[in-house]
């Protein structure tokens, strides 16, 4: 399972109204290999308790990926 996956299963588990012990419990028991830690739920619980709701990676700033490429060089 991939982590936007993860990301929405996390924030069910806040809709829901769980706390992040028990979401970190629930995918423990549900995906015991690939579960995310216990820091990544509860950034994410912040983000989602700060009003924020999307569930993807936000922009950041630096190179973009097409600058480095064999037909630029």
């Amino acid at each position: 399972m991939d982590t936007k996956e993860f990301r929405v299963l996390i924030k069910n588990c806040f809709l829901k109204g769980k706390v992040t012990v028990e979401a970190k419990t629930w995918l423990d028991a549900e995906f015991p290999d690939t579960a995310p830690g216990k820091s990544i739920i509860k950034d994410w619980y912040a983000k989602f308790r700060g009003g924020e709701m999307s569930t993807e990676d936000g922009e950041r700033s630096g190179r973009l990926k097409e600058v480095v490429t064999d037909e630029n060089i």
